[in-house]
């Protein structure tokens, strides 16, 4: 079910179509896909502003271990080589480890996108020695290095927590390969704008990230990757309510660069819903707009003979993934 409202909705499709920008070889995915992206569930521990999927303690959408268990044998069994986990906060859905666990053992490269914060909590204290332990590469979200902004997207006392987990996953040997000039397991973080703008360059935002976090609390860290908020969701309805999402949507229709489109992420990538529909990525996922072929994932495991390669559902939430640099 969409996450954005009817009228928010509206204002977006105001804007020419995004379809319209493509052609017809970047409206067809790759025949090869490499990454199947799973979504495990909407709950989360935290109800952060940006949050394109709505996600929140409140949510009770969970994966099941059957669809779980379907997202495995159709990553090991068709060629996919990574294995992208998010939500919510993933390592809620209480078969969790166990997913991981399974995916490493597949030879699948397993990647865990986590607010960290959630990683302090009783239940979850243990997940730092076994992303370690795998070798699972954490996309840590941190929208700033310093407190203020953070917590005013995440909510009170969530910055020293991240802070804290950092340098955790340091202890353990995150953070010294390629970007550090070392090895060992790689830890990346995302940077989000905290309002109606668009991320500033990648590069001389990951300069400033890595000599702040470095100089202020010991933190090393792979790369940084800035993502322009997508209008959905949460983050969509913030923009209605404050009257700025026509003005939000200029910005991204404005700064469209052909340039990204053939390195879209919809393009090498098939995402899975918490009840096992399948989309083409995880903010159509937050849009309602499953894959144009109406298959899940238990009917990709069920018939191998079933092609990886579909036709793209586009929407205006698209502008975000190829503004300026692009998001994917």
């Amino acid at each position: 079910m969409p996450q954005t409202s009817e009228q928010a909705q509206a204002v977006m499709d105001s804007f020419p179509p995004f379809y319209e920008r493509t052609d017809e070889a970047t409206r067809r995915t790759r025949g090869q896909l490499d990454v199947l992206q799973v979504n495990v569930g909407r709950l989360c521990n935290l109800a952060c502003r940006h949050c394109h999927m709505d996600a929140g303690p409140a949510r009770t959408e969970v994966m099941a271990r059957e669809t779980l268990q379907q997202c495995l044998d159709v990553a090991a069994g068709r060629g996919f080589k990574t294995l992208d986990v998010t939500g919510g906060a993933p390592e809620m859905n209480p078969d969790f480890e166990w997913f991981v666990r399974e995916g490493a053992s597949r030879g699948l490269d397993v990647i865990v996108r986590s607010n960290l914060v959630v990683l302090l909590d009783g239940p979850y204290r243990h997940l730092p020695e076994v992303f370690a332990e795998l070798g699972v590469t954490v996309f840590a979200s941190l929208p700033h290095y310093t407190a203020k902004p953070v917590e005013k997207q995440r909510g009170a006392d969530t910055f020293d927590g991240v802070i804290a987990m950092l340098q955790k996953l340091n202890t353990l040997g995150y953070g010294a390969s390629e970007g550090a000039g070392g090895e060992g397991p790689v830890l990346n973080l995302v940077f989000n704008p905290s309002g109606a703008f668009l991320p500033p360059d990648q590069e001389a935002l990951e300069r400033e990230y890595r000599a702040k976090l470095a100089e202020d609390y010991g933190i090393v860290f792979d790369h940084v990757f800035a993502i322009a908020n997508n209008p959905l969701g949460r983050f969509g309805n913030l923009l209605h309510k404050t009257g700025n999402l026509e003005r939000y949507m200029n910005k991204l229709v404005g700064a469209f660069n052909p340039e990204t489109v053939p390195a879209m992420m919809c393009r090498s990538q098939l995402s899975v819903g918490w009840d096992g529909t399948l989309y083409d990525c995880d903010f159509n996922q937050a849009a309602g707009l499953p894959c144009k072929n109406g298959l899940t994932i238990a009917e990709l495991a069920a018939d191998p003979s079933l092609p990886l390669q579909r036709d793209i559902a586009f929407g205006n939430h698209c502008y975000a993934c190829c503004a300026g640099a692009g998001s994917s």
